[in-house]
């Protein structure tokens, strides 16, 4: 550059240089506006939209992830809900085989008892029959050894036995309800 000295020492340039100056500055301007910002525009707006793309997947997949964390909640407390109401249910059927249970048991008991109690008269039945018997065939024999003969009939003789023990179970049933 080259500089013109003017009066009181100041320094002015050379006014071409000056004009190659601003149309070399002005083509500079022209080429950086055309070609150079509009590649930069796009490369910045590109990397804007990849980054807002990238906090949009970010988000979303944040929203996705929300979304599973409650319906793995969700279906925890369902299975929880439904754990406890199988739970019960088994509590239930429990207390319901267990009464169940009670109740066969009482009644095979009772059936039981009863069976005993049936068996039991039977056989006492039974034995006051044999008793009755051989008491009235010893009383028969007794009396045939007292009376030195045979006494009637089989038949009469045993008539004559049950009568005289009904009697005597009379006689005792009548003194059994006095004494009290």
């Amino acid at each position: 550059m080259t500089l013109a000295a003017g009066e009181g020492g100041i320094l002015f340039p050379i006014w071409q240089e000056i004009v190659v100056g601003i149309i070399a500055f002005g083509l500079l301007c022209f080429v950086l506006m055309k070609f150079v910002f509009p590649k930069m525009e796009e490369t910045f707006e590109a990397r804007v939209e990849a980054i807002e793309g990238g906090i949009a997947k970010a988000e979303k997949a944040q929203e996705d992830a929300n979304r599973l964390l409650e319906e793995y909640r969700q279906k925890l407390a369902d299975a929880q809900s439904e754990a406890a109401a199988i739970r019960d249910e088994a509590r239930a059927d429990a207390v319901s085989a267990k009464e169940e249970i009670l109740t066969n048991a009482r009644d095979e008991a009772s059936r039981i008892i009863s069976a005993g109690n049936a068996q039991l008269d039977a056989s006492r039945q039974q034995l006051l029959r044999e008793l009755r018997g051989e008491v009235g065939t010893l009383a028969v024999d007794l009396a045939s050894k007292i009376v030195g003969e045979s006494l009637a009939s089989e038949a009469s003789s045993a008539q004559t036995v049950d009568r005289f023990l009904s009697e005597l179970e009379t006689d005792r049933d009548q003194t059994a309800s006095g004494a009290r």
